[in-house]
C-alpha cells in the first residue's frame, strides 16, 4: 500500500465512524429536522426591498460614524482629565 494513502484512509475511517455514531445516536435526524425547520421559518420571513436595504445601510453607517466620534471625544476628554490630575499631583 502506498504510504501517502494511509493518512487518507485513516481519516476516512475516523469520519465514517463519527458519522455512524451520530446516525446511531439520532444526531443526524435532529440536524436534518433543524435544517428543515429553519428553511420553513425563513420562507415565512418578509425580506426587505432593495430601497429599504439601502436606507437601513445608510442608517447603520451614520450610527457607526457617530458612535466613533462620540468614543473619540469621550476618550480624549478622559485622557486630558487624567493627564491634568497626574500633572497636578506630581
Amino acid at each position: 500500500m502506498n504510504k501517502h494513502l494511509l493518512p487518507i484512509l485513516f481519516w476516512v475511517v475516523v469520519i465514517g465512524v463519527a458519522f455512524g455514531f451520530a446516525w446511531w445516536k439520532g444526531y443526524v435526524q435532529r440536524l436534518r429536522n433543524y435544517w428543515n425547520e429553519t428553511v420553513e421559518e425563513l420562507r415565512k420571513c418578509s425580506w426587505p426591498t432593495w430601497e429599504e436595504l439601502k436606507g437601513s445601510t445608510v442608517v447603520v453607517c451614520i450610527t457607526i460614524a457617530l458612535m466613533g466620534v462620540f468614543c473619540y471625544v469621550v476618550d480624549t476628554i478622559f485622557y486630558q482629565l487624567v493627564r491634568f490630575i497626574s500633572s497636578s499631583v506630581s
